[in-house]
C-alpha cells in the first residue's frame, strides 16, 4: 500500500467528518487499556500472594515513581497519573504493532502532536499550581526581558521536537517491518519485529522522561529555592 501514515486510511466520511485509521486504532488502544486495567485491578490483593499481573503493574508504578522523583526532585504523586498515562499509552500503542493489520496511532503525526500538546499544556499547569502564576511567568523574562520571545519560541520548538521525534521513529519502524515482510515472508522479519518492540518501549520511555524533564526544569527555575535564584541573591 502507498500509505505512509494511518491518517491516509479513511474508513468512513460524512461531509467534513472523517474516521481514519488513526482514530480507530487510538480508540481501540484506549479500549484495550481500559479493559486490561479493569481485568488486572478487579482482584487486587494486599496479602503476600499477588497475581503476576498485579506484580507487573506494581513494578511499573514503582519504577515510574522513582524516575519522577529522580528527574524532578519533587514528590511523584501529583505527576504520576499524567506521566504514567503517557508512558503506558505510547508503549502499548507501539507494542500492539505486532498484531497483523494494526498500525500504531503513534505512527501518525497528528497523534504525536496531540501528545506533545498535552505536555505543552501540562508544563504551565503543573508550574502554576506549584509556584503560582507570577513566579511561573517570570521564567519567560529570565535572565532579562529581552529573552521573552526566545523563551516562548524555545518552549514551542521543544514541543515540536517531541512530536516529530516520536512520529519519525515509530513510523520508520513500522514502514521497515512492512517492507521486509512483503519481500521476505512471515518468518524472516521476526527478529526485526522484536527489535521494533524494544525500540517502541524505548521511545515511550524517552518521550515521558523528556516530558518530566520539561516539567521539572520549570519547577526548578520558578522555585524560590532554585540554584539560579540563590546565586543571584548571594
Amino acid at each position: 500500500m502507498g500509505e505512509i501514515t494511518p491518517d491516509e486510511r479513511v474508513y468512513w466520511t460524512w461531509q467534513f467528518v472523517r474516521i481514519n485509521a488513526t482514530i480507530v486504532y487510538t480508540w481501540a488502544t484506549m479500549a484495550f487499556l481500559v479493559l486490561g486495567s479493569w481485568l488486572i485491578t478487579r482482584k487486587l490483593s494486599t496479602g503476600p500472594e499477588l497475581s503476576r499481573w498485579q506484580n507487573f503493574l506494581e513494578v511499573i508504578v514503582d519504577y515510574t515513581r522513582k524516575q519522577i522523583q529522580e528527574i524532578s526532585q519533587q514528590k511523584p504523586d501529583r505527576y504520576l497519573a499524567f506521566i504514567g498515562t503517557l508512558f503506558v499509552f505510547i508503549a502499548v500503542s507501539n507494542a500492539l504493532a505486532i498484531v497483523p493489520g494494526y498500525v500504531p496511532p503513534t505512527a501518525s503525526l497528528s497523534t504525536t502532536a496531540a501528545l506533545a500538546i498535552c505536555v505543552l499544556v501540562a508544563v504551565p499547569v503543573f508550574g502554576i499550581t506549584r509556584v503560582g502564576l507570577g513566579a511561573y511567568l517570570r521564567n519567560y523574562i529570565r535572565p532579562n526581558p529581552v529573552m521573552l520571545p526566545f523563551n516562548i519560541v524555545g518552549e514551542l520548538s521543544r514541543t515540536l521536537a517531541l512530536a516529530v521525534r516520536l512520529f519519525g521513529n515509530v513510523m520508520s519502524g513500522v514502514f521497515v517491518v512492512g517492507i521486509v515482510l512483503s519481500l521476505a515472508g512471515l518468518l524472516v522479519p521476526i527478529p526485526l519485529m522484536a527489535l521494533d518492540l524494544l525500540t517502541g518501549a524505548v521511545q515511550a520511555y524517552i518521550f515521558t522522561v523528556l516530558a518530566m524533564v520539561f516539567i521539572g526544569a520549570t519547577l526548578a527555575d520558578a522555585s524560590p529555592q532554585s540554584p539560579n535564584q540563590q546565586q543571584g541573591t548571594s
